[in-house]
């Protein structure tokens, strides 16, 4: 990832995420929210603490891409997806499964990648 201040906050996530420590954002409200940020995005509270993320997650949905933007050229074709944790979703790529073999509730695990074409680091799942 760049240095720049859209990446704010995601190099310290993808930190935690491989050092086996992921987690995600609740508001004093309960709601929770990735990535991370400084207000709750549903009700404005800023009152926000760290929580362990749940170990595994369902696939909600799912693309498998075969032609993709210049920045994942050499990555294709790939499946990336939507996956509930229960208190949030997280899109990320899916690893170690055949496009053709990913489906709506597969459970999953979070992990990271790296993408072939930049070498920057992904968020991924991989079937439990």
């Amino acid at each position: 990832m760049t240095d720049d201040a859209g990446s704010a906050g995601f190099d310290d996530w993808m930190d935690a995420l491989e050092a086996g420590d992921p987690y995600y954002i609740e508001c004093a409200n309960g709601h929770g929210s990735l990535p991370p940020r400084r207000i709750c995005p549903e009700c404005g509270e800023q009152s926000l603490s760290e929580e362990p993320l749940p170990d595994t997650g369902t696939v909600e949905t799912f693309s498998t891409v075969h032609v993709p933007t210049p920045a994942f050229q050499d990555d294709a074709p790939y499946v990336t997806a939507i996956v509930d944790f229960g208190p949030v979703r997280v899109t990320g790529r899916v690893l170690d499964v055949a496009p053709e073999e990913v489906e709506h509730s597969l459970t999953v695990s979070l992990t990271s990648t790296k993408s072939e074409t930049t070498d920057d680091r992904l968020i991924a799942f991989e079937p439990v």
